[in-house]
C-alpha cells in the first residue's frame, strides 16, 4: 500500500472529517474521547443512539459490498474512515463486534437466509453482537470448549449448554456467535459448531464480572438449554473451526488503523499531562515518550503492509501474526507510562466519589490486554509455529 493517498481519498477525508465535525454536538458531544478500553462502561444508550446516527449517514459497515448495505469502500478509504473517526474524538463503537465480526463472517461463511436475517439490524445500529469464544478452561486454547450443542429433532432446534466467559458487553448484546461442540466425542478443533444465538431467550444467563478498574464490560454467560434455530448454525456441524479462524482474521483487519488513532490520542494525553506537571523534563520519561511514539509509527506501516499484502481471498499474510502480540505489549508500556508521568497522584484519588481518573483506569485495563484475545505467550507460540514452521510445543 501507498503511503500516501489519492486527490479522490483526500476529498473523501474531508467528506468523513466534515460530518463527524458536524453531528458530534449537541447530545452526542459528552461522547467525545469516550468508550475506549477501561470506559467501555460509559454512556451506553447515548452510544447506541449514536450507533444509529452514524447508519442515518451511511456510516456504518462502510468496507462491506454494497449489496448487503455497506458502502464498498476501498481499504484506502477505510483506513481514512478509521482514522478520522479516532481523530475526532468519536466514541468507543458499541456495534464494532457485530460490523467488524460477526457480520463479514457472515458474508463469508453464512446462508443467503442468515445474511438477509441479520445483516440488516448491523448495519442500521440496532442490534449488537457479542462473542462467544472463551471458556474457563478454553481461553486462549480454543479448540479446549466444552459448550455442547445436540439437535432436538422433535423442536427441531439445537439446545445449547454451557458457560462462555470473558465476553464483552454481553449484557447489552441482542445476538452471540457461539462455538459449541456439535459431536461430544470429537475432541481439539474437531467436532465443533458456529451457531447465531438469540440472547433474549429463557436458558441464557448473564453475569458481570468486575474488574479492578471497578467496571463490569465482561461477563460471564451460561447456556442451560438455550435454542437455537436449526438455520441458524454457519456452515455444518464440524465447520465450526474453520468458521471461526475466519473470524479471527477480521480481528487483523482495516479497524486496527483505527484503533491506533485511538492509541495515539492516549499518547497525546498522557504528553499533555508530563508537559503540565513537568514530568516532560526527566530524561527517562522524555526517551520513555519518544520510544512509544516511534514505535506507533512503526505499528502503523507494519499495518499498512499487513493489509496490503492479502492473499487473494481476503485473508491476511503471516505478518499479520505479529500484530496482537504487539500491540499489546505497546498498550500495557503506554499505562505504566501514564502512571508514571502522573507522579504520586497517579496511585491516589483526590476525594469522594472515588472514581477513578481516565489515566488510571487506562493503567489498570491494559494489564488484560496482553491476555485476553490468545496471551502474549500463545501469541509467540503461533508466531513461531505458524509463522516461521518451528517445531510446535510438546504437549505434556
Amino acid at each position: 500500500m501507498k503511503l500516501s493517498f489519492s486527490p479522490e481519498d483526500e476529498k473523501f477525508r474531508e467528506e468523513i472529517a466534515g460530518w463527524l465535525k458536524a453531528n458530534l454536538t449537541g447530545e452526542f458531544e459528552k461522547l467525545k474521547f469516550r468508550g475506549g478500553p477501561g470506559d467501555e462502561h460509559t454512556y451506553p444508550d447515548e452510544r447506541v443512539k449514536w450507533e444509529q446516527k452514524l447508519a442515518e449517514g451511511k456510516w456504518t459497515c462502510v468496507g462491506w459490498p454494497k449489496e448487503y448495505g455497506g458502502r464498498g469502500l476501498s481499504i484506502e478509504q477505510q483506513v481514512i474512515f478509521f482514522e478520522e473517526y479516532a481523530r475526532a474524538g468519536a466514541p468507543g463503537r458499541m456495534g464494532h463486534i457485530g460490523e467488524g465480526l460477526a457480520g463479514p463472517t457472515i458474508i463469508a461463511f453464512g446462508s443467503e437466509h442468515q445474511k438477509q436475517k441479520y445483516l440488516p439490524g448491523i448495519v442500521a445500529g440496532t442490534e449488537l453482537w457479542c462473542q462467544g469464544y472463551s471458556e474457563p478452561g478454553a481461553g486462549s486454547d480454543l479448540a479446549n470448549v466444552k459448550t455442547k450443542a445436540r439437535f432436538d429433532e422433535a423442536k427441531g432446534k439445537w439446545i445449547l449448554n454451557g458457560q462462555k466467559v470473558w465476553t464483552s458487553l454481553a449484557h447489552e448484546s441482542h445476538y452471540c456467535f457461539v462455538i459449541a461442540r456439535t459431536d461430544p466425542e470429537s475432541k481439539a478443533h474437531k467436532g465443533l459448531g458456529f451457531f447465531l444465538v438469540k440472547m433474549d431467550q429463557p436458558g441464557i444467563t448473564v453475569r458481570p464480572i468486575e474488574q479492578i478498574t471497578g467496571t463490569s464490560e465482561f461477563n460471564e454467560v451460561f447456556f442451560d438449554d438455550a435454542e437455537c434455530d436449526a438455520e441458524d448454525i454457519v456452515g455444518e456441524p464440524g465447520d465450526g473451526w474453520k468458521v471461526a479462524m475466519g473470524l479471527l482474521g477480521y480481528e487483523r483487519g482495516v479497524s486496527t488503523l483505527g484503533q491506533q488513532m485511538a492509541f495515539q490520542n492516549e499518547l497525546d494525553e498522557v504528553v499533555k499531562v508530563a508537559k503540565e506537571n513537568g514530568a516532560a523534563k526527566d530524561p527517562v520519561i522524555r526517551q520513555r515518550i519518544a520510544d512509544l511514539y516511534l514505535r506507533l509509527k512503526i505499528m502503523r506501516y507494519n499495518s499498512m503492509r499487513m493489509l496490503s499484502d492479502d492473499a487473494g481471498d481476503g485473508s491476511l499474510q503471516k505478518e499479520a501474526l505479529i500484530y496482537k502480540l504487539y500491540w499489546a505489549t505497546w498498550h500495557r508500556e503506554l499505562g505504566e507510562l501514564a502512571v508514571d508521568v502522573q507522579g504520586e497522584m497517579g496511585q491516589v484519588i483526590a476525594a469522594e466519589p472515588y472514581e477513578l481518573t481516565r489515566l488510571q483506569s487506562l493503567y489498570l485495563f491494559v494489564r488484560s490486554d496482553t491476555i485476553y484475545g490468545g496471551t502474549n505467550q500463545v501469541q509467540r507460540n503461533i508466531i513461531a509455529e505458524r509463522g516461521l514452521g518451528m517445531p510446535k510445543e510438546p504437549k505434556w
